[in-house]
């Protein structure tokens, strides 16, 4: 592994823990074995297992450092099943790749002092760096079929998802709002279109339906 490449990772993740260094490794793998590069807009896509709040959710911010595939670009997609695990896509090619943390190292990891300060609540950047960098070494330096489950290169059907361009104001808060998050509200007894307000979600009035 490129520390320097594991450096700049861990920068962009904020502190240095081993969730997010497996991350890094098994987006790398998953590239290597596409035989793709790094996405720099949306040539790649990644669907991601992780659950929300755990603290191993770290690994997702390794895959998005490592694929390019982010938040921001569209191209990260969540499936929350509580798994250190992701599917890389290339559209393009048609392919795709499942890629999962091996339980074959658990107990190592969880009977290292960082995990057991981890797990009685201590913070990752207030546990000494030899203690981080002992299980982030394991998962990089294992051998490889130690550390991730890896899938079989198969055919995808993913079709990727439309980009939404066009912004609107809302008419109650004066916010910009994307076209398809905006509601018509009014008496709904006439269809003249002065008769209604366009409005973002929040001043709509719903109140389900729009976790998505």
């Amino acid at each position: 592994m490129d520390r320097e490449l594991l450096n700049k990772m861990f920068e962009f993740h904020g502190h240095k823990c081993w969730a997010s260094a497996l991350g890094l490794r098994a987006g790398l793998l998953a590239l290597e074995k596409l035989g793709v590069k790094r996405a720099n807009v949306k040539e790649l896509f990644v669907i991601l297992e992780t659950g929300y709040n755990h603290g191993a959710a770290c690994f997702g911010d390794g895959v998005q450092f490592a694929t390019g595939c982010t938040a921001g670009k569209g191209n990260l997609i969540k499936k929350p099943r509580g798994k250190l695990a992701f599917t890389l896509i290339d559209p393009k090619q048609g392919k795709q790749i499942r890629i999962c943390f091996n339980p074959k190292i658990r107990e190592k990891i969880a009977n290292s002092s960082f995990m057991k300060k981890r797990s009685a609540g201590v913070p990752p950047t207030e546990i000494p760096p030899e203690e981080v960098m002992e299980v982030v070494n394991l998962v990089l330096d294992s051998p490889v079929e130690d550390v991730l489950l890896i899938g079989n290169v198969e055919d995808s059907h993913f079709d990727p998802p439309a980009e939404v361009m066009g912004m609107a104001i809302c008419d109650i808060c004066g916010e910009m709002v994307a076209r398809p998050y905006l509601r018509l509200i009014g008496s709904g007894q006439a269809c003249e279109v002065g008769e209604f307000k366009k409005v973002c979600i929040d001043c709509s009035g719903y109140k389900e339906g729009f976790e998505k």
